[in-house]
């Protein structure tokens, strides 16, 4: 048994040793391409893209993708236990199965990972999240989502995003102009900020007045 077991616990070891170095140097050095972007298949060439620093964001596009992606994002360790356990409940009885992602898990997945719902690409998610947590702070975390994450085809970033729809730099944007950016997040091939259906200004709306709530709470005071 030794012989079978060795092997596996070095081979387990490598694993976990390269995805703290893989993950550990994000914390100084902003990821030059995300896996997402390798596979992008928006035709766009070149990718619209531009690293923004934390103060270069400005509070509105930081507010709008908490309030719409992940309130708890503060709070939870990477992954939301609670919302978990009831999408599993809810696919129990019969319901269909939601993704419960937090924004650790998202910035997981579009750096390393690839589109699916397979538990073992679940479980690998899960996994680098952690250590994602473990690694980053809170602040960094959210950084490097608001500028990965696709506003668009092929535009990447809140930067990118806000001078291709609004021609202002991301901490000129509005309240009402963040929130709309933020609300394409689900889809942002089907959904489109330039032209945004019912459903998307409908999701504008329920997200500004998340947006008043957590300013009226200082919550970005807590990063």
């Amino acid at each position: 048994m030794w012989r079978w077991l060795r092997p596996l616990l070095l081979l387990v070891a490598f694993f976990v040793a390269l995805s703290f170095v893989l993950i550990l140097p994000l914390r100084w050095v902003n990821p030059p391409v995300t896996a997402f972007m390798l596979r992008d298949h928006s035709g766009r060439d070149p990718l619209l893209r531009e690293w923004t620093t934390w103060d270069e964001l400005g509070t509105a596009p930081v507010l709008a993708v908490v309030a719409a992606e992940d309130q708890k994002f503060a709070d939870h360790f990477g992954l939301d236990m609670a919302s978990i356990s009831k999408s599993i409940e809810v696919a129990e009885a019969g319901g269909r199965l939601r993704g419960a992602s937090t924004i650790s898990q998202q910035v997981s997945k579009n750096l390393f990972l690839w589109p699916g719902k397979s538990l073992f690409r679940k479980g690998l998610e899960a996994y680098l999240t952690v250590v994602l947590e473990v690694c980053l702070p809170k602040r960094r975390i959210l950084t490097i989502y608001l500028n990965i994450a696709e506003f668009g085809p092929g535009i990447y970033g809140a930067g990118a995003a806000s001078k291709y729809f609004f021609n202002k730099p991301a901490t000129d944007l509005s309240d009402a102009e963040a929130a709309l950016l933020a609300a394409v997040l689900p889809n942002p091939i089907k959904f489109q900020v330039n032209e945004p259906s019912a459903y998307v200004l409908e999701r504008q709306r329920w997200i500004l007045g998340q947006v008043e709530r957590l300013r009226r709470e200082n919550w970005i005071s807590v990063l």
